[in-house]
């Protein structure tokens, strides 16, 4: 029997990169995936498309996760669509890096509102449905940059920061309702976005890294398949670093 099988997953922010790479691994696990992204577009029908292929069902959703009313409208059609939310994992997150003494307020605001809002915005929406049936499990996308700060990303490490003292409140709030909340700090991961650095500041960074090599999202995805299965029903409130030993 796969990990997940019978249950339905949660992914906001899943039409690339990690987001992309934890649906279609809890979908090879058995789990049926809803997820969302800013607007629906031929990327989303791809994932979707690709999650109906492992044989589980899938669909995407069109979804604002920084606005708190839209998040309630599209969490309601998610229930009605698939029954219940077994899994949340808050992934959706953007970056405007600059220098403190640069970085506008709008910068500062746009951040703070997709990263750390749209955590809260989901996990309230999600909560009654999983206080009701006495079981779930919240998963929160933060960063090592979160734990340890960075020169300029002051915001985005705010928001990630933020994250985690949000993770270990909720963990304490809904823990006696069978409900587990926790938080994973990736380092330096492999995406579109890391992808485009220069080679030199690519290994600045591996340099940085006991294991000498940035991350994949796969190997963030094999952590939420943990967090989210019966495999750590007794783990709650915790932050797990995958980073290759960079934060140590």
């Amino acid at each position: 029997m796969k990990l997940l099988e019978g249950k339905t997953a949660l992914i906001t922010g899943a039409s690339r990169g990690i987001g992309k790479s934890i649906a279609l691994k809890l979908a090879e696990e058995g789990a049926n995936i809803a997820f969302t992204d800013l607007e629906e577009n031929e990327q989303m029908k791809e994932v979707e498309k690709s999650i109906q292929d492992l044989g589980v069902n899938g669909k995407g959703y069109s979804s604002d996760a920084s606005d708190f009313d839209d998040t309630q409208n599209v969490v309601q059609n998610i229930l009605k669509d698939f029954g219940q939310i077994d899994i949340l994992v808050n992934n959706a997150g953007i970056t405007q890096d600059t220098l403190l003494m640069r970085m506008t307020e709008d910068q500062w605001n746009k951040v703070l509102s997709v990263n750390l809002n749209s955590v809260f915005n989901f996990t309230k929406a999600v909560q009654r449905s999983m206080l009701k049936q006495k079981s779930g499990s919240i998963i929160n996308m933060s960063s090592v940059v979160g734990v340890s700060g960075n020169a300029g990303q002051a915001n985005y490490a705010a928001s990630k920061a933020g994250i985690i003292g949000f993770t270990k409140s909720v963990a304490k709030e809904l823990g006696s309702r069978n409900i587990t909340c926790n938080a994973i700090a990736p380092g330096f991961i492999i995406t579109e976005m890391t992808g485009k650095l220069q080679e030199d500041v690519k290994k600045a960074w591996e340099e940085q890294i006991p294991l000498k090599r940035g991350g994949t999202p796969e190997e963030v995805a094999n952590t939420v398949i943990f967090l989210a299965s019966d495999l750590s029903n007794y783990v709650t409130g915790q932050v797990i670093h995958v980073c290759g030993g960079m934060n140590t």
